[in-house]
């Protein structure tokens, strides 16, 4: 850490200057920006639909009627199963809502940086810290999807495929800039094969709901 030297009522004190990392503002490239924009799409797109669906539902329960979801397709693929359930109100309101807010803000950021915008570390740690949030709401829905619900909805996949691209970029992004301490193996690793961990971590998920309902897909 340097020092500057600051003229103070005719006395020169030292004053340390903040890390280079605390202080510059670091814009993406046109490719991470464009990666924002179609998973903060994506991610909008299931949350509108979904949103739309569970208003139908509530329509309909009121009216004493009956809605199927198109997405409900068969015992497993059932996203009306999933909307009816209480972790589909986690916060007290229909997460959706949570996902259009949230998703229209990364697609505000991806907008920002085709426009060359450029952000200091705070910004881009906080934005990480909401991605890191999205995709661990998105594991504890995956969970209770899987094992509680018995039921998926492939509209609420398609916003956690969304948010783990988004999360891994994000955090790649920010190891490389050096706004997140790591080791310069992991700084190297994530500058080639930052792809890698989100298609392993995306794989998981899709064997795990493959052995879920194993018998039901080969039967």
């Amino acid at each position: 850490m340097t020092k500057t030297t600051v003229m103070k009522d005719g006395v020169s004190t030292d004053r340390p200057e903040p890390p280079a990392e605390a202080s510059r503002s670091v814009g993406g490239s046109r490719a991470f920006a464009v990666m924002l924009l179609l998973t903060g799409a994506a991610g909008l797109l299931a949350a509108w639909v979904i949103t739309i669906d569970k208003f139908k539902l509530l329509e309909a329960k009121v009216e004493g009627k009956t809605f199927t979801p198109g997405c409900s397709l068969n015992p497993v693929v059932s996203c009306g199963s999933v909307m009816e359930s209480k972790q589909a109100a986690a916060f007290g309101f229909p997460n959706p809502m949570l996902g259009l807010v949230a998703y229209g803000i990364v697609i505000c950021v991806g907008m920002s940086l085709l426009g060359r915008a450029r952000f200091p570390r705070w910004y881009w740690l906080t934005f990480n810290a909401g991605t890191l949030f999205g995709v661990g709401f998105c594991t504890w829905l995956q969970f209770q999807s899987l094992y509680r619900i018995n039921a998926l909805c492939l509209w609420c996949s398609l916003a956690w495929v969304a948010t783990i691209i988004m999360f891994w970029y994000v955090t790649s992004f920010n190891v490389r800039n050096g706004f997140i301490p790591a080791p310069k193996w992991l700084r190297s690793f994530f500058g080639e094969f930052t792809w890698v961990v989100p298609v392993l971590h995306i794989g998981i998920i899709g064997m795990l709901v493959l052995t879920r309902w194993w018998e039901f897909w080969t039967s």
